[in-house]
């Protein structure tokens, strides 16, 4: 299966509760005027694209109109596309050029994390990258057990000590080992307490200490797993998270479960961090890299 078509396949839900109604809106209008533009934001507000991200688009939708003078209300789904993947577009890239460069990785438990890990490991290795894992949430009960399985199913070796230690030392070793072994990328697969803990903010900044320390010069990730599913709350997620540790990236899981595909715009729109990845199945090859005009076509495609 081609990547378009496992995208457009894991929107499928969207499609049907929000694209297809904004379909059949557009259908019962012969000439594009102030209702219209009305209609279509409260269906994006219900699509979990969020009030302000809904308003944004509407703007520069009527902007467009009036630039262009269209006025077929058939030409606003084309329009869509296109204002959408330019909001969407910007950052996607990992940044993960330096030898070794690190990822951690971060997200409350639930969403999804230990096997975006795995999926994220083995998407890597099938770039010809040589990873290794760090099992730094040291926790969570059977969080090490979990990763050491995909760890085998991706073909990666995992640096851990037992359940309890400290994180940041587990991350020191993880470190250690890659310079030893000349690995490409270290996935750190830290803490999943929610995100109100201070516990957990003072854990990733002695992480960050230590990776500071000993990797100055090294590109680094901090990639926040959430669950599409959760709408509006992973956006809120979100903010707490980029407020307490500065993420460079998200990773929204199981957007083949749901309808609310529309929450990708309001994160990148309200918080200003790039998709990066998109799950959008089981299956190892699911986790997909963020690609915004083929995120914008597959959403706003009629089924």
């Amino acid at each position: 299966m081609g990547l378009f078509k496992k995208i457009k396949d894991g929107l499928k839900k969207t499609r049907e509760a929000v694209v297809n109604q904004i379909d059949s809106m557009l259908k019962s209008f012969t000439k594009i005027d102030e209702e219209l533009f009305e209609e279509l934001e409260e269906l994006l507000v219900m699509g979990d694209v969020g009030v302000n991200t809904a308003t944004k688009i509407t703007d520069e939708l009527r902007k467009r109109v009036k630039k262009e003078g269209i006025t077929n209300p058939d030409d606003v789904m084309g329009l869509l596309r296109e204002i959408t993947a330019d909001m969407l577009r910007g950052g996607e890239e990992l940044n993960i050029s330096t030898k070794p460069s690190i990822i951690l990785v971060i997200g409350v438990n639930g969403v999804g994390k230990t096997t975006t890990i795995g999926k994220l490991a083995k998407y890597l290795k099938n770039q010809g990258k040589s990873v290794l894992l760090a099992a730094a949430d040291t926790f969570r009960a059977a969080a090490i057990e979990q990763l050491e399985v995909w760890a085998d199913r991706a073909g990666c070796e995992v640096i851990k000590q037992k359940e309890g230690s400290d994180p940041a030392a587990v991350v020191y070793d993880a470190i250690s080992a890659a310079k030893a072994r000349k690995a490409d990328v270290i996935i750190a697969d830290t803490a999943g307490r929610l995100h109100n803990k201070k516990h957990l903010m003072n854990e990733l900044g002695k992480i960050s200490r230590i990776i500071d320390r000993e990797l100055p010069e090294a590109d680094k990730e901090f990639l926040i797993v959430l669950d599409a599913t959760t709408g509006q709350n992973a956006v809120n997620q979100a903010r707490e998270f980029k407020n307490a540790a500065g993420i460079t990236g998200i990773v929204l899981t199981k957007l083949d479960g749901t309808a609310k595909g529309g929450v990708v715009l309001s994160i990148k729109e309200e918080l200003g961090v790039p998709v990066k990845f998109i799950g959008v199945g089981e299956q190892m090859d699911d986790l997909q890299p963020f690609d915004a005009d083929d995120f914008a076509k597959a959403l706003f495609t009629k089924v």
